[in-house]
């Protein structure tokens, strides 16, 4: 079941707050178990089958954090045998064919498998799990109701694509009072975030999406006949891809702590205008803040950090982003992704320490702000294509086209009808009045959470009421294909 969907917004939300708040009347256990069953029929709703899978998951986690927690001896011992049962799970559904796969062209081998279909929001379920597990281990968990913790793995707000969640931050909201009572003012700021986020998908990231795809395929199509993009097909293609990933993956998020907050649940934010970054470093704490805070905290740090000199601390960087690229997807592409910021992040690091802090302090803040935001969105942009190729094949012959290699001039025509857009019938005049609005959104204005619905008085209420759902509106009204968010797929 999709957010951007009528059956979401028209029946399972209503119901499922209506149920939540009138079963909280009688007690917070039943609004609590309604709200956990609501989010199993919101993930069984794709797939029934998998259901028993995650329910396992959460039955099998449930009882080893309470075994990590009682025992005296062997808890370290425990915990990796947890945490290994965890990433078996999650390689045997997300690795297995991208393995058997690479050995067979490595070797040979032609080993056969069933395809393995991979379950919806495995990755970020599991995490969540291993995170549980891990501060299970430090001591940091405090409560075992096991209605709380099916609820806090699966909150259907963020069971598909994440934020990627700590026990500690949500356990308490599941036992105060206050979460069981209705909360109009959050009601109608929770509806302003959904709103904000719909509008980014349907009006933002599903405009796109047909002109980065047609781009990509277009590219694909002429790797076999010769047909190689302009330098403005390959940066509109880019740029597209670029700010579609953006909409798609912060409009979930918008929409996920729109719903959330409207149960009285406040999930931490995910999204911090990443495109306003002025450096890499500062860009990998704006874009997916919780799978960062994660992989620092549960990979960069166990692995050694900054602890043990500086090409330790480097080469620990580098495996993170490395690693953190193959948590994306089961393919090369996703692997050299990882990689090259990887190599970002090593290389901000160097520049700032080495250059940037003994020659270049006397650069005026504003230049170096243009500067480093100018060069960091070119190496997110460069990145992304990588990240969206079907081959590295695919990705190189794109990012020759944008620097240049096989260098064809702008022309006005090659704007208006560039020959990869002609292939799926594709005007680059209207690839470009989205492409220019959408980066001055992303570039200039707040990021949206720090809106809130203000009600001062009547009349403001009710004028802040009729934008909304005006908005609303029309971002329903775009509805026309079957949609899945991005992250999906991860």
């Amino acid at each position: 079941m999709l957010f951007n969907s009528y059956a979401f917004i028209f029946l399972f939300l209503p119901i499922s707050l209506l149920g939540f708040f009138q079963l909280a009347r009688i007690h917070q256990a039943y609004a609590a178990a309604w709200l956990a069953l609501c989010s199993l029929f919101f993930y069984g709703y794709w797939n029934p089958a998998y259901v028993g899978l995650l329910l396992l998951s959460i039955g099998c986690n449930y009882v080893l954090g309470m075994w990590i927690a009682k025992a005296d001896l062997r808890r370290k011992s425990l915990l990796i045998a947890a945490i290994s049962a965890n990433l078996l799970l999650l390689g045997y559904y997300k690795y297995a064919n991208f393995f058997l796969g690479s050995v067979d062209a490595l070797t040979g081998a032609n080993w056969q498998m069933a395809n393995i279909i991979l379950p919806l929001g495995i990755s970020f379920f599991t995490f969540t799990q291993i995170a549980f597990l891990v501060d299970t281990y430090q001591g940091k968990v405090r409560e075992f109701n096991f209605v709380h913790y099916v609820l806090f793995v699966t909150y259907f707000p963020h069971l598909i694509a994440g934020p990627v969640l700590h026990h500690k931050d949500m356990m308490p909201q599941f036992a105060h009072a206050a979460t069981y009572r209705i909360n109009w003012l959050n009601v109608a700021t929770g509806l302003l975030l959904f709103t904000l986020g719909l509008c980014k998908k349907t009006l933002g990231a599903d405009e796109l999406a047909p002109f980065a795809t047609a781009i990509f395929n277009g590219v694909q199509h002429g790797m076999s006949s010769g047909l190689v993009p302009t330098i403005y097909e390959a940066w509109s293609g880019a740029l597209a891809y670029t700010l579609q990933i953006y909409f798609d993956f912060s409009g979930y998020t918008d929409m996920a702590l729109g719903i959330a907050l409207m149960f009285n649940i406040r999930l931490p934010i995910n999204f911090n205008s990443p495109y306003k970054s002025t450096s890499i470093i500062e860009f990998w704490r704006r874009w997916h803040i919780t799978l960062s805070t994660f992989l620092r905290d549960y990979l960069y740090i166990p692995l050694g950090g900054n602890r043990h000199g500086k090409l330790r601390r480097y080469g620990n960087l580098f495996a993170t982003m490395l690693l953190g690229g193959l948590w994306h997807g089961a393919g090369w592409t996703f692997v050299v992704w990882g990689a090259l910021h990887g190599f970002y992040l090593t290389l901000n690091h160097l520049w700032r320490e080495f250059i940037a802090e003994k020659y270049l302090r006397w650069i005026p803040n504003w230049l170096g702000t243009i500067t480093g935001g100018a060069l960091t969105f070119i190496a997110v942009v460069t990145a992304w294509v990588v990240f969206r190729a079907d081959s590295m094949a695919q990705a190189m012959v794109m990012l020759q086209a944008m620097f240049g290699v096989h260098y064809r001039a702008i022309s006005f025509d090659a704007v208006l009808h560039g020959n990869l857009l002609l292939l799926t019938d594709l005007s680059g005049r209207d690839l470009l009045k989205i492409l220019l609005p959408s980066l001055l959104w992303v570039w200039l204005l707040p990021n949206s959470t720090r809106l809130r619905f203000v009600a001062s008085n009547a009349f403001y209420t009710l004028l802040q009421l009729a934008l909304l759902l005006t908005m609303l509106f029309i971002a329903i009204d775009h509805f026309g294909f079957y949609s899945p968010f991005l992250y999906f797929q991860f």
